[in-house]
């Protein structure tokens, strides 16, 4: 499965040019993520763990990697990804791993839980930008991430979830939110839509 991932990966969008492009954006981006999961928090740190397990990787994954990629090349092609491609890449994966089915017995539903948090050091005071807030769904039966997403500044989690609900196709399931998505009023819900379930 991992890889399936790689490949989903390779086909993000790159917006490097073709000329000089060392590092291919797949490899890369499958290195960060495995960094980041074994506790990297740093550009530098995600170079430090690739240079460590080089030769595992180019084992595991076929990389080819003769040296690992500099902490400065690694952030500069993180930084030209747009990130609805990489998210979109993520729920292409996560539509392969689960192995949940839609139900119209409720008995019988695969569980999602939508919860939003907001992330730690996302606030900019210099360019005037708010904490992010992301929304994310997990289904609890495959124990998957589904999907995320960023809540609008100038909107709140009510019509994100609907909205990531619609994205995912994830209707006919039992859905676990905040109490603030119990509401009555669902007329601004995307297409008219709404939760097959609510809890708070």
């Amino acid at each position: 499965m991992s890889l399936e991932f790689l490949k989903l990966l390779s086909e993000v969008r790159d917006p490097r040019r073709a000329q000089g492009k060392k590092w291919q954006l797949g490899p890369v981006l499958l290195a960060t993520i495995l960094a980041i999961l074994s506790g990297a928090t740093s550009y530098r740190k995600v170079h430090r763990f690739i240079e460590v397990h080089r030769g595992l990787l180019n084992k595991q994954f076929g990389f080819g990697w003769n040296a690992a990629p500099a902490y400065s090349a690694i952030r500069t092609i993180l930084h030209g990804l747009d990130g609805a491609d990489v998210e979109r890449a993520f729920r292409a994966h996560a539509a392969g791993l689960s192995r949940t089915a839609t139900s119209n017995s409720v008995e019988a539903m695969a569980v999602v839980a939508i919860d939003g948090k907001t992330l730690r050091h996302s606030f900019d005071a210099f360019n005037d930008r708010k904490a992010a807030h992301v929304l994310s769904a997990f289904a609890t039966d495959d124990v998957l991430i589904l999907g995320h997403l960023e809540v609008d500044e100038k909107s709140n989690e009510i019509p994100a979830a609907q909205s990531m609900i619609e994205a995912l196709a994830l209707e006919g399931r039992l859905f676990t939110l905040d109490a603030m998505h119990c509401q009555k009023n669902f007329r601004h819900s995307p297409k008219g839509k709404q939760p097959s379930t609510c809890s708070g």
